[in-house]
C-alpha cells in the first residue's frame, strides 16, 4: 500500500485569491516545489484535494480549472516536484450551471476525492495526512481517515486562531506546506 500527503490548492500550494479562472491570478508559493519534492523523495503520493465551486457557480469553466492544474503541474515539474494527480469537485448546490448544481460526495468536507484517489493509487489512509488552510480541510482528512495538518498559509491563521472553542483539532499546525511535510518526514 503506497501513502499520501492530500492538500488543497488555494491557500495552500497557489495564494488564496478567491474565485480564479486564470493562474496568473494567483501565485504559487515558493515553498511548494521544495514540498511537493519532499513528499516524491519519501515515497509519499502528492495529490491535490480541491473544491472548485467556481465551475458550479459559472465563475470559470471545468477546461479553465485543468489548465490551473496542469500549469502548476509543469511550474513544479520544472523544479524536479511531481503531483500525482488533482482530484477536484466542481460541485455545489447553489450552482448557476445546472449540470454542477447538486450535493456531491467530493465536496469536502466528504471524502469522496480521498476515497477515490485512494481507490486509484492504493493508498493506506491510517498511513496518510490531508494538508489545508480551513477547517473544511481537516475535516475531510478526520472523515477520511487521515492524520491532517492545519498550514497557516491563506486562511489558515484566522482558523487558528478560532480553534479554542472549536470540536476539530488539527494533528499538526505548521507554518506552511513545506514545514509541514518536513515535521512529517522527521
Amino acid at each position: 500500500m503506497n501513502k499520501a500527503i492530500f492538500f488543497d490548492r488555494d491557500g495552500t500550494i497557489i495564494e488564496e485569491r478567491g474565485y480564479i479562472s486564470r493562474l496568473q491570478q494567483s501565485e504559487i508559493f515558493p515553498f511548494s516545489a521544495e514540498a511537493v519534492r519532499l513528499m516524491n523523495e519519501n515515497h509519499f503520493k502528492a495529490i491535490v484535494i480541491t473544491n472548485q465551486s467556481a465551475i458550479a457557480r459559472g465563475i470559470c469553466t471545468r477546461e479553465q480549472v485543468e489548465t490551473i492544474h496542469r500549469e502548476i503541474s509543469e511550474m513544479l515539474a520544472k523544479q524536479g516536484a511531481v503531483i500525482d494527480r488533482f482530484y477536484y469537485c466542481p460541485f455545489h448546490t447553489e450552482g448557476v450551471i445546472p449540470a454542477y448544481r447538486k450535493k456531491s460526495e467530493w465536496r469536502k468536507p466528504l471524502p469522496g476525492m480521498i476515497f477515490q484517489a485512494a481507490a486509484d493509487f492504493h493508498i493506506d489512509l491510517s498511513q496518510s495526512y490531508m494538508a489545508g488552510d480551513d477547517l473544511v480541510d481537516i475535516e475531510t482528512g478526520k472523515n477520511a481517515g487521515c492524520k491532517t495538518v492545519l498550514v497557516l498559509t491563506g486562511k489558515g491563521r484566522q482558523v487558528f486562531e478560532q480553534l479554542p472553542g472549536r470540536d476539530i483539532r488539527p494533528d499538526i499546525i505548521s507554518e506552511n506546506l513545506l514545514t509541514a511535510v518536513r515535521e512529517i518526514f522527521k
